[in-house]
């Protein structure tokens, strides 16, 4: 039987559940609410706000067993998150924009005691000029923070993210904290029907952590976390955080798997590859625009036109191993941004593709595309033009390596 339309290829309703309706920080709060957490740690900043308030409907009713502490900031959300986490118990926040911005002191801490707790970044755009629009810029502030990030396409995948965000931070070889990101307001709050699956069904699929042992503050076994420490201390503390952020890359494709077995719908890893294959040029993004350029690419392929596209589901740890297999062969490739590297002038996501590139032989163009901001639609006809573009560097017409799609 094929997977309906909303569900990824080759997937299966789990437990053959029936699809609702659901928002995007619903569907988050319904994914916080399978994992059972001990604390929810609430600041309220739009366009994530919802997703707050879906869970203190669900601790009214009864359904969320979890303590609430409602706190004065953002930093104090986060702070007292991991006080929850490094005691033993389960964790769970969620921000945006300058709330995201406001918390980077505890956003830091967080990653570097290796604290697992999991939040979701309602992507926007931050200040100044003052908006409150959909954007990629805030997460790409904190890109370099130290926490596994991973970048959701659909209401579903936002749900299925937060099951696979517990799964992986908690995990003994991995032990650091996850954000789930999607765009605010093309995915924060458009409605697509969700497959909600049995409580029994994510229990089993988070089995392999729960009783797994962490270093936890206790009376039995006293430790300190966020000691003060100097020199090779400092290096060692750093090289097994990059050791953990290399091993969690390497697990996902793992959990992957183990997330089809348990709930009946596989993603593809940590890059999700459309059409890739017999492609002659790669697009390559992630987020919400990628379902619009799958149409893209279908509607090329239709013209005899080989397009492919590689979708990144986890930006940090970047997969570069999987986006320098998709690459090689192609003719060209072009990256799609919703945010802008300041110096560099280009895309945060072109500036690690074009660098994974370089080992490529031979050399190929990489182009910069840069849209979406502030809210703005990545239209069809602003995707399909860039996809053009890409084809005709492919073969050998010359032009900017940046483009910004829909500026006059």
């Amino acid at each position: 039987m094929a997977a309906p339309a909303y569900l990824p290829q080759g997937a299966q309703p789990a437990d053959g559940l029936a699809p609702r309706l659901l928002d995007g920080n619903k569907a988050a709060a319904y994914g916080v609410l399978l994992c059972r957490p001990d604390l929810i740690a609430a600041y309220p900043i739009t366009p994530q706000t919802p997703l707050l308030e879906q869970l203190y409907k669900f601790k009214a009713d009864g359904r969320l067993t979890a303590e609430t502490v409602e706190v004065e900031g953002e930093n104090s959300a986060l702070s007292a998150a991991l006080g929850v986490t490094v005691a033993g118990g389960r964790a769970f926040t969620a921000t945006s924009s300058m709330g995201l911005t406001f918390m980077y002191d505890a956003y830091l801490f967080a990653s570097g005691t290796r604290v697992p707790v999991v939040m979701v970044i309602a992507m926007r755009e931050q200040t100044a000029p003052t908006t409150v629009s959909c954007g990629q810029q805030d997460l790409m502030m904190v890109k370099e923070g130290g926490w596994v990030q991973l970048v959701c396409e659909s209401c579903q995948e936002i749900l299925d993210s937060i099951l696979v965000a517990y799964r992986l931070a908690e995990d003994p070889q991995v032990q650091l904290p996850v954000n789930v990101c999607y765009e605010g307001y093309y995915l924060s709050h458009l409605s697509e029907p969700v497959t909600v699956p049995a409580q029994e069904a994510v229990d089993r699929f988070l089995l392999p952590v729960r009783d797994k042992r962490r270093p936890v503050l206790g009376t039995e076994h006293p430790m300190t976390f966020g000691t003060y420490v100097v020199g090779e201390l400092y290096a060692e503390y750093r090289y097994k955080h990059c050791q953990a952020m290399e091993r969690a890359g390497g697990m996902l494709d793992a959990i992957d798997g183990e997330f089809r077995a348990a709930l009946g719908r596989p993603y593809g890893g940590a890059v999700e590859a459309y059409r890739a294959e017999d492609a002659e040029f790669l697009m390559v993004t992630m987020g919400s625009a990628a379902g619009t350029l799958k149409v893209v690419v279908d509607e090329l392929r239709k013209e005899g036109i080989a397009a492919g596209l590689a979708r990144v589901r986890m930006f940090r740890p970047l997969p570069a191993r999987e986006l320098l297999g998709l690459m090689r062969g192609k003719r060209a490739v072009g990256v799609v941004d919703r945010s802008v590297s300041f110096g560099w002038n280009r895309g945060h996501l072109f500036i690690d593709v074009k660098a994974v590139a370089q080992d490529l032989e031979p050399r190929i163009p990489v182009v910069s595309f840069i849209g979406g901001l502030a809210g703005t639609d990545l239209r069809r006809d602003l995707l399909a033009g860039a996809a053009r573009t890409t084809w005709e560097r492919g073969r050998g017409r010359a032009g900017a390596e940046v483009i910004w799609l829909g500026l006059e």
